[in-house]
């Protein structure tokens, strides 16, 4: 079942046009893979998902984008939508406060929970990313102490914690160590049971290993990203339609 449905998108900054005609169907409960060389515009069309470009001044959007079937920027809450669609960032961005208040932090916002249903949400959610045999004697200690594979993970459970159906995630190794990199992605892979998941790498291996689907971006004569082609990653990672996607994935270029 396609999740996300995009049509004829265009991504406006300014008079700076960054996505052209991009049309593209997520299909929920997969990994969905965004690959392509820097500057395709992979990241800014991740954000369309969850609307956080709109936080940059200037930035136009055109075309149709729907979520469960409803249009995005008009039938939803911006912020109700940001808990929905959580992302995790390339960089690990833990708050400066305690491990247990970075998981707890949207749930306290969203104010539905007794003090132990939320101790009880913190410790699942911890659960879910791996991280709670590593931390559950030192829950009060600053989130900034953990290394930075864990506060990677750290930054998953307090995504998790606010009972998202789609997790975006940024690039979400490209600062980790290998062994920190398989973590996230067996979680990865544990946690599409559960939910849809679109990360945007660079890593070939990473996305041929993890993802059921995957979508290939370039960037035209006047820097402007477009979609090539998408499908499942086998086919287009050993049968694909335009000879671009063969030698982008082969390392010819990007």
């Amino acid at each position: 079942m396609s999740l996300f449905e995009v049509e004829h998108l265009d991504l406006f900054y300014g008079d700076k046009q960054a996505l052209k005609d991009v049309n593209l169907s997520i299909e929920e409960k997969k990994i969905t893979a965004f690959i392509g060389p820097s500057g395709c515009g992979k990241s800014t069309f991740l954000r369309v998902l969850n609307r956080m470009n709109e936080i940059i001044e200037g930035v136009k959007i055109t075309g149709s984008v729907r979520f469960e079937g409803k249009d995005l920027h008009t039938d939803y809450d911006a912020m109700e939508l940001r808990r929905r669609v959580g992302m995790v960032f390339q960089k690990p961005n833990p708050f400066p406060m305690s491990i247990f208040d970075n998981v707890a932090y949207g749930p306290r916002l969203l104010k539905r929970h007794t003090r132990a249903q939320l101790a009880d949400l913190v410790e699942e959610s911890l659960r879910q990313s791996a991280l709670f045999d590593d931390v559950k004697d030192r829950l009060k200690a600053s989130a900034l102490s953990l290394s930075g594979g864990q506060q990677q993970r750290l930054c998953l459970a307090r995504t998790l914690a606010s009972n998202p159906e789609v997790i975006l995630m940024d690039e979400p190794t490209s600062a980790l160590d290998p062994i920190s990199t398989a973590k996230i992605e067996e979680l990865m892979v544990e946690l599409k049971e559960r939910y849809t998941i679109i990360v945007v790498t660079h890593n070939m291996q990473q996305a041929s290993r993890v993802s059921d689907d995957v979508a290939f971006f370039l960037v035209d004569a006047e820097r402007r990203g477009y979609l090539v082609e998408s499908g499942k990653t086998q086919e287009v990672f050993f049968n694909p339609k335009d000879t671009r996607t063969e030698q982008y994935i082969n390392g010819r270029f990007g």
